[in-house]
């Protein structure tokens, strides 16, 4: 293309194709954002209008009271909460389950020595995401290798694996927990079995993509040497995966942590269940008591996860790609 000293360049017959074909592209990409934000709105305005017809039409008149909820939380004294959590004595107990904060102590061996009802329900909740965790690991650990395809060869025992592991996970754990509190009545077990039942599932799913991906060198050096299938999974296939199968326990701990509190709320016990009724009874100091732990135990649980990751793993898998 030829240009002079004040001329605009002139584009070559190739480049207004390329041109023209950019500017077409553009178009059509314009149009499609307009047109999928178009059903988004359509979405969310019959949803907000199917919102409020279900609510008896009170859905738009009690927006602007969203925050009410929020100012209730706020305790007549800021030390209250702090007396909630350790279960000490209220200057404002009038008779009352509001302030009787002591009543909740769970004293050890007849003694004196008592743990705060909060920090009792606390150790329920960890006690049911680590057992289940637990559990569900050592299911998973089993099955991942019957369902990874570079290890089982016979299509019908790897697609049965797995479909049963997709089955096992398909459920979200307050569905199980439900089920179970339906047949069990309330309590931790069936929240535990709830839980256990999908870390196996999703633990199972994460644990054979990582066999899949393992190096398989070790695992023909053994097998020309005459080894069983066991004894090559163990020796050869083992050592490379465990790391990260850790890293993924510790990840679905954190995760079972989360969903034991939520299950709690529905009859599961720990600490959902008192957060649950605290609410429903409008307590401010009880509630943001249990927020304030659960807030403290969760930042707690994933620190020391990330840490034992970086131990098991290394700090190399954590870097940013170059």
């Amino acid at each position: 293309m030829a240009t002079g000293p004040n001329s605009t360049p002139r584009l070559s017959e190739s480049g207004k194709r390329v041109e023209d074909h950019w500017r077409q592209l553009a178009a059509t990409k314009r149009l499609y954002t307009i047109l999928t934000l178009a059903v988004l709105f359509v979405c969310l305005a019959a949803s907000l209008w199917f919102a409020n017809e279900t609510n008896a039409g009170k859905f738009f008149d009690r927006l602007p009271h969203f925050f009410d909820f929020f100012g209730d939380l706020i305790p007549r004294d800021p030390f209250e909460v702090f007396r909630a959590l350790f279960d000490r004595p209220s200057p404002y107990f009038d008779g009352s389950f509001q302030y009787d904060y002591p009543d909740g102590r769970f004293y050890l061996f007849g003694t004196d020595f008592y743990i705060p009802e909060y920090f009792y329900a606390m150790l329920q909740t960890l006690n049911i995401a680590i057992a289940s965790t637990i559990i569900g690991f050592f299911f998973a650990f089993i099955l991942c290798f019957f369902a990874a395809r570079n290890l089982t060869k016979n299509v019908w025992l790897r697609g049965t694996v797995r479909r049963i592991m997709e089955v096992l996970r398909a459920f979200p754990e307050i569905v199980l927990a439900g089920f179970f509190l339906a047949i069990l009545s309330i309590g931790p077990i069936p929240a535990m079995i709830a839980v256990t039942i999908h870390t196996i599932g999703a633990l199972g799913k994460l644990f054979f993509e990582v066999v899949e991906n393992a190096d398989m060198k070790a695992d023909e050096g053994l097998k020309a040497a005459g080894a069983n299938w066991i004894e090559r999974v163990w020796f050869a296939i083992v050592p490379q995966v465990l790391p990260n199968f850790m890293s993924y326990f510790l990840l679905r701990l954190e995760i079972n942590v989360r969903a034991s509190t939520i299950i709690g709320a529905v009859g599961g016990g720990g600490i959902g269940e008192l957060l649950r009724l605290s609410i429903s009874r409008g307590h401010a100091a009880q509630t943001l008591a249990i927020v304030l732990l659960l807030f403290c135990t969760i930042v707690a649980v994933d620190q020391f996860s990330a840490w034992l990751r970086r131990r098991l793993v290394g700090n190399e898998a954590f870097a940013p790609a170059m």
